[in-house]
C-alpha cells in the first residue's frame, strides 16, 4: 500500500485526538491539503517536473510524521501494559509485633530497591503498629518499567527468625501481605457510583509544614458493595488526596477482576505465577539460614542482610522468563 492510500484509510482521528500527537497530526492534515493543491497544479501544462519534486518532499514528510506518530502509539500501548506507576501496599499478617516490624522490613526493602533504580517513592499513608512496625502502609511508586519488575511481588510473605524479645531462641513465624496494583492513565472500564462511596476527611499529620497539622487534607475513601477502604494523606490538598485515593480505589478493582478471571480461566499453574491469589504464600525469608526461598518457582537464594537492603534484582530477575 503507498503512502497516499494509506493516508487515504487510516483514521487520523486517532492521531488528533491524541494530545502527544496532536501537534504531528495537524503538520500531517497541513501536508495533506499541500498535496492535494499540487496534485492539481501537477495538471497544468510544464508544470509537471516541478510537482513531482515537491509530491516527493511531502511523501517524505508524511512518512517520518507517520513513523513518529505511530512509535508514540506504541510506547503508550507498552506503557498501557507495563505502566510506570504503581501502589505498593504492605500489611501486617500472622504475627502480631513481628509482623508489623517484617512488613515495615518489606516496605523498607523495596524502598530501597527504588532508590537504586532511580524511581520516586511517595508515602501515601501509613498505620504504625504501637510498639514499632507497620499495621498496613501504602506508597506511590513511579518509574520506568516499574510495574514490569515488581509485579510478581503480590503474595503473602512468610518469615522465618528468632525474635529479639525471644528469651528461650525458638523460632517464630510472622507473615505480612504485598500488593503491587498498577495506576494506568487509560480508563478500565471500572464505573464507580457516587452513591457507592463514602468519604471522610481529616488532618494529615505527620510532615509537611501548618497547612498539613491544620487543615483536614487527610482523605478516606470507602467503598460500600466490596468494603475496601483507601487512606491518603501524602498531598498537600484535599482534592488532591482525593484524587489519588479515587486512582488506587480503580486499580484495586481492576485487580480483582483480573484476579476473578485468571481464576476462572487459567488452568496452568504458570500461567497464574503473576496474577496470584493475595492469601497465597509465595516466598519465605528464613534467617537462620540465610535464605529466601520462592515457592512458585521453587528456587533460594543466600544473603538475605543485602537484599533487605534493597538488593533482590536476582530475584526480580528470576521471573522474567515467565
Amino acid at each position: 500500500m503507498t503512502t497516499t492510500s494509506f493516508i487515504k484509510n487510516m483514521d487520523l482521528e486517532k492521531y488528533k485526538t491524541n494530545p502527544k500527537t496532536q501537534y504531528l497530526a495537524e503538520n500531517l492534515e497541513r501536508l495533506l491539503k499541500e498535496e492535494v493543491d499540487v496534485l492539481a497544479l501537477q495538471k497544468e501544462d510544464g508544470m509537471e517536473k516541478l510537482a513531482e519534486k515537491d509530491l516527493e518532499n511531502i511523501k517524505i514528510q508524511k512518512d517520518i510524521l507517520i513513523s513518529q506518530m505511530d512509535e508514540i502509539l506504541r510506547e503508550e500501548e507498552k506503557e498501557e501494559e507495563f505502566p510506570n506507576e504503581i501502589v505498593l501496599e504492605v500489611r501486617a499478617g500472622v504475627g502480631g509485633e513481628e509482623a508489623a516490624l517484617f512488613a515495615e522490613e518489606l516496605a523498607n526493602m523495596y524502598q530501597k530497591y527504588a532508590d537504586n533504580h532511580k524511581w520516586s517513592v511517595i508515602k501515601l499513608y501509613e498505620s504504625p503498629s504501637p510498639l514499632g512496625g507497620y499495621k498496613e502502609a501504602s506508597f506511590e511508586i513511579r518509574g520506568k518499567d516499574v510495574y514490569k519488575n515488581l509485579r510478581y511481588e503480590t503474595g503473602i510473605h512468610r518469615i522465618q527468625r528468632v525474635p529479639r524479645t525471644e528469651k528461650m531462641g525458638r523460632v517464630h513465624t510472622s507473615t505480612a501481605s504485598v500488593a503491587i496494583l498498577p495506576i494506568r492513565k487509560k480508563h478500565t472500564g471500572i464505573e464507580i457510583s457516587p452513591a457507592d462511596l463514602e468519604i471522610t476527611f481529616s488532618r494529615a499529620g505527620g510532615k509537611g509544614g501548618q497547612n498539613v497539622n491544620k487543615v483536614e487534607t487527610a482523605v478516606r475513601l470507602t467503598h460500600k458493595p466490596t468494603g475496601i477502604v483507601i487512606s491518603c494523606r501524602a498531598e498537600r490538598s484535599q482534592q488532591a488526596n482525593r484524587e489519588k485515593a479515587m486512582e488506587v480505589l480503580i486499580a484495586k478493582l481492576d485487580e480483582i477482576k483480573k484476579e476473578e478471571e485468571f481464576k476462572k480461566y487459567a488452568s496452568e499453574r504458570k500461567e497464574q505465577v503473576g496474577v496470584v491469589d493475595r492469601s497465597e504464600k509465595i516466598r519465605t525469608y528464613n534467617i537462620l539460614q540465610d535464605r529466601i526461598t520462592d515457592h512458585r518457582i521453587n528456587k533460594s537464594w543466600h544473603g538475605i542482610e543485602n537484599m533487605m537492603k534493597g538488593q533482590i534484582d536476582i530475584i526480580i530477575d528470576s521471573f522474567k522468563e515467565f
